[in-house]
């Protein structure tokens, strides 16, 4: 499996050699903040974000015996922390458990609702796959493959089928066969019957309709090479499907991880996966601890004594 030092290359090479002046030099002369707030942007980190690091940094310049290395780790720790408690862990109730996927088509959200079936199944659960994108042959037939090469059972609707019904009749398919939990995968795209948000709220209220609280968990997945672009995208589904947490997928592939940050300051929503790699394990439960240290890698660890 992809390990998260491999999967934030990357982003890792894109600020590697201002941070290891940062953290190496000297002097204040040695170290452009300007530089190291620029570099920092171009990894997408938020400019709010970007700004406070710089600043608190230059303050340890002015007399603070604040070790630089171990304050900007902790600074972008921190950053992740405090939305939701930790790595996400299957919870023994509800059962079952229902998680709505959404996103726009491409960012691998077909993909990624097989991976978190792959996930419910290594913990010990019965997951079941419904195929709520009807308007996307292709996606139903690839997650109906995900299940045959997973050995789960999925339900999806014929093509152009109402996404609400067929949502409905997978969680009562789940609920009849005592499955543990339901992975319900959606539409991502604008179709000529009606706008995607409304039909995301459609599909939201056939779940509720037939199992009360539910969705529990509505879960966006962002391309992580979109960087920002992918933060909008979740802005605009938040406003119309409440978000529970957001995954990200091919972190492998981005330059851009910084944005990252921007999930949980600004949606306030934490992170609970990040898709490492292609294959059906890559997915990973998202460490903000093990994320930060990938991110800032071994040029961390060159910085001189007492500073």
């Amino acid at each position: 499996m992809v390990t998260w030092i491999d999967a934030l290359a990357r982003t890792r090479r894109q600020i590697a050699g201002v941070l290891s002046r940062v953290f190496s030099g000297r002097k204040k002369e040695d170290v452009s903040f300007e530089e190291l707030e620029e570099t920092l942007l171009l990894a997408d980190v938020p400019v709010q974000l970007a700004t406070k690091l710089v600043a608190e940094m230059e303050q340890a310049y002015a007399g603070l015996r604040v070790s630089r290395r171990e304050m900007l780790r902790q600074i972008l720790r921190d950053s992740l922390k405090g939305v939701g408690e930790g790595p996400f862990s299957w919870p023994p109730q509800p059962r079952p458990l229902v998680i709505l996927v959404v996103g726009v088509n491409g960012s691998g959200k077909t993909t990624t609702s097989a991976k978190l079936a792959r996930r419910a199944l290594e913990a010990g659960l019965n997951p079941l796959l419904g195929a709520a994108d009807t308007f996307r042959a292709a996606g139903v037939d690839q997650l109906k493959w995900w299940a045959d090469h997973l050995d789960v059972e999925s339900v999806a609707g014929a093509p152009n089928a109402d996404a609400a019904a067929v949502a409905y009749d997978a969680l009562d398919a789940a609920i009849a066969r005592k499955k543990d939990a339901l992975i319900v995968d959606t539409a991502g795209r604008m179709h000529t019957k009606q706008p995607l948000m409304q039909e995301l709220q459609k599909v939201r209220g056939a779940l509720n309709k037939r199992l009360p609280g539910a969705p529990h968990e509505t879960w966006i997945v962002l391309d992580a090479t979109l960087g920002q672009n992918a933060l909008a995208q979740a802005r605009v589904f938040h406003e119309a499907v409440p978000l529970t947490g957001a995954i990200v997928a091919k972190l492998d592939g981005s330059a851009k991880a910084g944005f990252v940050f921007g999930v949980t300051r600004d949606l306030g929503i934490p992170i609970r996966f990040a898709g490492l790699g292609e294959s059906a394990d890559s997915l990973a439960p998202f460490d903000p601890d093990e994320f930060v240290d990938a991110l800032l890698g071994k040029e961390a660890e060159t910085e001189p004594a007492g500073t």
